[in-house]
């Protein structure tokens, strides 16, 4: 599928905004009107950066400029100067907050998202996020994943199949098979068709009804590496993905285990936002 990140910005942009309120007393009653100013954002802890599409966004609500010196994906360093804002005083400092908040959250996604990645280089394991997002967040927080070196998973419930241990549970409870509803899905156009598996039992099942990737779910790296070799012998080109329980202590096992792909959903949902700070210079 394809997600309009422009777009979403945009909107995130608006929302975020609109939560401040209509205006900004405490700017109304400190700035003259008309008074100019120079924002420099200073990236204070080291990391990855993140977030450009959305700052811009929200920058050009607030009639504001953004300079940039770094894109996201660059390594920034302690204490480096990344962009000079530009406009209004009183608009920069409403702006100032949804700007920061936009850019600490995807700069910390990217840099966490980048130790992963660095954990299992040369494996040609690919580091995925999850749907544990922040609700409203996920474009931005996707744009993490990806400044970080991450690839896309699914991005909503409408273009993927994903069969989880809820719909194994309805699939018994009408005695259907795993064949018949992955018969379904393609019918309607659908070619990813992925089966969580919990057990050899789940792993036949989901090889017989012709999935396309298989997510082997909280399991030791030596299971993903023997259900991987099963899974491929009895359905040459499945993909597999290892899924639950992964940190960057044992991800790289799980990478040479044979798991084409690792998903962690703590690469959004237990955010460490990045140390960011607009520090802003009065051109009255």
């Amino acid at each position: 599928m394809s997600f309009d990140f422009r777009a979403d910005a945009e909107r995130v942009a608006a929302v975020a905004l609109a939560e401040d309120g209509p205006r900004d007393i405490t700017s109304d009653v400190t700035v003259a009107s008309g008074t100019a100013g120079v924002g420099v954002l200073e990236f204070r802890s080291a990391g990855v950066f993140a977030g450009r599409l959305y700052a811009d966004a929200a920058a050009r609500l607030c009639g504001c400029g953004i300079d940039w010196r770094v894109a996201d994906g660059d390594v920034v360093s302690a204490g480096s100067t990344i962009a000079a804002v530009r406009g209004a005083l009183a608009p920069m400092l409403r702006l100032e907050r949804t700007l920061l908040n936009l850019l600490q959250r995807a700069s910390g996604v990217a840099t966490t998202t980048r130790a992963f990645v660095d954990a299992v280089r040369d494996t040609g394991s690919r580091i995925l996020h999850t749907r544990k997002t922040a609700p409203g967040l996920r474009g931005l927080d996707v744009t993490g994943v990806l400044a970080g070196g991450g690839v896309l998973h699914r991005l909503d419930l409408a273009h993927t199949v994903m069969v989880k241990d809820n719909h194994w549970r309805a699939l018994a409870a009408q005695h259907k098979g795993l064949g018949d509803a992955l018969d379904q899905a393609r019918a309607k156009g659908v070619s990813g068709l992925q089966v969580e598996v919990e057990s050899e039992e789940q792993l036949h099942a989901a090889c017989a009804a012709r999935a396309s990737r298989l997510l082997i779910d909280n399991q030791s790296p030596e299971t993903v590496r023997r259900w991987a070799a099963l899974a491929r012998t009895e359905a040459p080109g499945i993909e597999i993905e290892a899924t639950g329980g992964i940190t960057l202590t044992n991800v790289r096992a799980y990478a040479e285990a044979g798991a084409d792909f690792i998903s962690i959903g703590a690469l959004t949902h237990s955010v460490r936002a990045a140390d960011i700070a607009l520090e802003v210079e009065d051109r009255s």
